[in-house]
């Protein structure tokens, strides 16, 4: 989503340069990754602010009482500036990310209600101009985000907010090989993510308990409403192992935090022993963006010749 970053990274020790070289790379701790980052704005602030105090000092300018006190002030002052500009660039480039979406949705609408469009006999056909020219957009968007790279050092969680966002149009352009490098490195905070790796979960044939762990430890950060295709798709994938009584228990712990009526036809279609019928089309993209199912197409009649 991003393009060329302004800053080279070739001279930088990351795993890909190294193995581009054929050298080994160690990672230094995770906890000192961190600390680099979060100590750099702080200790960029705190040292202006102790040069000022030094300054007002020395200089007989005030007394050390309120020389440390302008100094402060200058420390809190560089933090809050900091924050400022860092989050006004951040916005931009969301903003520019956004825009490139929004125009290739808009492309892809006009696309749809073309008369050329329409006149595809094929509806597999049309899928595959549609998902060429979202292949296109999504590219660029992906290629933008990287100008948000020279940010990392500067925000603790900037970088997996961005592989979170990489994960999710890759995942969108159905790029599974990039994906699953991207999860490990993701943060999940909302339950489009969410459901994302734990439907890589299951394709990737992990273990059942690791993708109930998974299950467990997210769904409780979701709020009242939310998250219907992550119940529904735990529920599904319990139903695939046949068990029908871990899905019939997750869709009404589901159905006390929302209101829907999708959820709420798939608990009846269990209570009434006919799994067969259990369906989340209901759902719309927000099931189908997972990638488990195709939506189904009803199938045209042709038209009947006049006797």
């Amino acid at each position: 989503m991003i393009g060329p970053g302004m800053v080279s990274e070739s001279n930088v020790q990351t795993p890909e340069n190294c193995r581009r070289q054929g050298l080994e790379w160690c990672a230094p701790p995770f906890t000192h990754r961190i600390l680099r980052r979060i100590m750099l704005i702080l200790v960029i602030s705190a040292l202006l602010g102790i040069a000022l105090a030094l300054c007002l000092a020395l200089t007989g300018v005030s007394l050390w009482g309120w020389a440390v006190f302008f100094g402060i002030l200058l420390f809190l002052a560089c933090q809050m500036f900091a924050g400022w500009f860092l989050g006004k660039r951040i916005k931009a480039k969301m903003d520019e990310m956004q825009g490139i979406l929004l125009q290739g949705q808009k492309q892809v609408q006009e696309m749809v209600n073309s008369p050329r469009f329409r006149r595809m006999g094929s509806f597999k056909q049309a899928q595959i101009e549609v998902g060429r020219l979202q292949h296109q957009f999504i590219g660029k968007t992906l290629e933008k985000s990287k100008e948000f790279e020279p940010l990392y050092k500067w925000s603790v969680l900037l970088k997996k907010q961005i592989n979170t966002f990489r994960m999710q149009l890759n995942y969108q352009d159905k790029n599974f090989r990039e994906v699953d490098r991207l999860l490990p490195n993701c943060v999940f905070m909302d339950p489009i993510s969410m459901s994302m790796r734990l439907a890589r979960l299951y394709v990737n044939k992990a273990p059942a308990k690791e993708q109930e762990l998974f299950f467990e430890k997210h769904v409780r950060r979701l709020r009242y409403g939310q998250g219907a295709a992550l119940y529904g798709l735990y529920a599904w994938i319990a139903l695939k192992r046949d068990d029908i009584d871990t899905a019939l228990k997750t869709l009404l712990r589901a159905d006390k935090k929302m209101e829907n009526e999708t959820i709420k036809r798939n608990i009846e279609i269990l209570r009434n022993n006919k799994a067969k019928q259990f369906s989340l089309a209901g759902l719309g993209d927000e099931w189908y963006v997972l990638g488990l199912e195709e939506p189904r197409i009803p199938r045209q009649r042709a038209p009947q010749r006049p006797f």
